[in-house]
């Protein structure tokens, strides 16, 4: 295996919220976005900007239905996103590996 390091961390993940959002999504089937806001402590409008750049990427996949006349939104991991969040970890403790402590 080709050693990582920083470089080899991904920009899209490597945010507070991005990563937060990702973690959730790999343990969850999906999540709803009044949940990603309430665990990750963020805005609407910061969560908004998140997804979308993760949705832009191809990582996650964001579903926006109405429930009873609500509106709701639900995001899931795509399998991109997934082997991305791998490929970060992987690279994370590759990093962390290095270190002396």
């Amino acid at each position: 295996m080709a050693e990582k390091g920083f470089a080899e961390l991904d920009d899209i993940i490597h945010s507070k919220i991005r990563l937060g959002v990702m973690s959730i999504l790999m343990t969850a089937e999906s999540a709803q976005f009044t949940y990603l806001k309430e665990v990750i402590k963020t805005t609407e409008g910061n969560l908004s900007v998140h997804l979308r750049k993760l949705e832009d990427a191809g990582y996650i996949r964001v579903e926006k239905k109405f429930v009873r006349r609500k509106p709701q939104t639900l995001c899931r991991i795509t399998s991109k996103g997934r082997k991305a969040f791998e490929r970060y970890v992987e690279a994370l403790e590759e990093i962390i590996g290095k270190q002396s402590f």
